[in-house]
């Protein structure tokens, strides 16, 4: 019996993940990864990661590694709820800058899975909100890429005012004419 439910999204390699917990009285067990389960998805874990963001309405990304360390990932919301996005910055892909968001809960389920050439973002929905990150690669810093959360070439529709942005975030230049995307 599978205990995931996989739902594509519009931009390729974009999976939303429904994990299946099972429950009773007491609570509830989640299988939160399966290597013979989402490795089909062309996925090994490498590196694992947990975020925790205090304030409603805050927003962070999109950050992405550049090549040769690009990075596939798997985001999960432990406590709390976000707005998830991803954005695909993949040169020749059919769905280059445009993005998916999706509501990511602790009571929802819902994990995200976001290729190589996508950037990652959120923006918290609840005080207190806490991700789960899964990687296929180690972070390398010196490969490492941002783009704007306000970039109008991608448009996202973030659903609250924002409220706390990053010194780091706030400064993500804007793409120039001449961005044609990342190759992976």
């Amino acid at each position: 019996m599978s205990r995931f439910a996989n739902h594509v999204t519009a931009i390729e390699g974009v999976v939303v993940v429904e994990r299946k917990p099972i429950g009773d009285e007491r609570g509830f067990f989640e299988r939160m990864f399966c290597a013979s389960e989402l490795g089909e998805l062309g996925f090994s874990l490498s590196q694992m990661n947990r975020s925790f963001t205090q304030e409603k309405g805050a927003i962070r990304g999109m950050h992405y590694q550049n090549p040769p360390h690009a990075e596939t990932k798997i985001i999960s919301c432990l406590k709390g709820s976000v707005f998830d996005v991803a954005v695909d910055l993949r040169k020749g892909s059919p769905t280059f800058l445009h993005w998916h968001g999706e509501v990511l809960s602790a009571k929802n389920f819902r994990s995200m899975i976001l290729p190589k050439g996508v950037a990652h973002g959120f923006q918290t929905l609840e005080s207190d909100s806490e991700l789960l990150y899964l990687h296929d690669a180690a972070y390398h810093p010196e490969a490492e890429g941002q783009l704007n959360v306000y970039e109008e070439k991608v448009g996202i529709d973030w659903p609250l005012p924002a409220t706390t942005l990053s010194e780091r975030d706030r400064a993500a230049p804007l793409l120039d004419a001449g961005f044609t995307g990342i190759t992976v």
